[in-house]
């Protein structure tokens, strides 16, 4: 597939090199422009181009920038076509995006991210942390092979989003409609806790809605506490037993 990447973070990165790997025809942009991209990240076949060139004849377009840059893309995606497909990866945390009101009055991050860019979106690698992505993709069929929630609305979009999460060497599941993807969100036990298919069902089943902001906010305190700056990533094992600790 012909596919657009926005964003150099540690989950973009790691979306490119494996989409890449799996022979996806792959083109990344930041913020800063491609002439910032370090050519290492290339190495598999993505080409860094501009924001907008990201966005011109592609099949699917990823976003893994922080949740409150979503709404200056609006204009940009305007212009793709109805049937492209838009998968969401980032997550609310208040400490980063400021404060966003819909959010803090109970609105499901992925419909208000679909709201601000006016279409239909996917949500996926939302639930991994960069570390577990970055290293523990395995083939399908291995045991014990992680897990990864993915909610949407279209068909072709949970389609498209399902098999690509499975090219990154992660079992795709199926976690409904946007309006239930809460239940991936910061502090839900399907979050960031390296659960493997068989799992995952019954950690979406027990989340507690009112109960994310304050578990996700605790996760948060910790890792700054322990890591000095809440933006750290932390090493993959470590971060998956404080989440668990919290969240399940």
């Amino acid at each position: 597939m012909k596919i657009g990447i926005l964003g150099t973070g540690n989950i973009g990165k790691s979306l490119v090199r494996t989409l890449s790997a799996a022979g996806h025809a792959v083109k990344v942009a930041n913020s800063r422009g491609p002439d910032t991209i370090d050519a290492s990240l290339l190495s598999s076949g993505a080409v860094a181009v501009t924001t907008a060139d990201a966005l011109v004849d592609v099949d699917v377009v990823i976003l893994s920038i922080p949740l409150n840059r979503i709404p200056a893309l609006a204009p940009l995606m305007a212009r793709l076509p109805e049937q492209t497909v838009v998968i969401d990866t980032s997550n609310y945390y208040p400490f980063r995006d400021d404060r966003i009101e819909a959010i803090e009055a109970g609105q499901v991050e992925s419909l208000w991210a679909a709201e601000q860019l006016g279409r239909p979106i996917a949500k996926a690698w939302n639930a991994i942390g960069s570390a577990s992505l970055a290293t523990k993709g395995k083939p399908a069929g291995t045991l014990g092979r992680i897990a990864l929630p993915v909610a949407a609305d279209r068909e072709r979009d949970r389609e498209v989003a399902m098999a690509l999460v499975e090219d990154t060497g992660l079992d795709a599941f199926d976690a409904g409609s946007l309006a239930d993807s809460w239940r991936q969100q910061p502090g839900a036990p399907a979050y960031c806790t390296d659960l493997a298919r068989e799992e995952m069902g019954a950690a979406l089943a027990a989340a507690e809605r009112k109960r994310l902001p304050a578990r996700r906010d605790l996760g948060v305190a910790v890792m700054q506490e322990r890591l000095g700056d809440g933006t750290t990533n932390p090493d993959a094992d470590w971060g998956v037993r404080l989440v668990r600790a919290i969240n399940m």
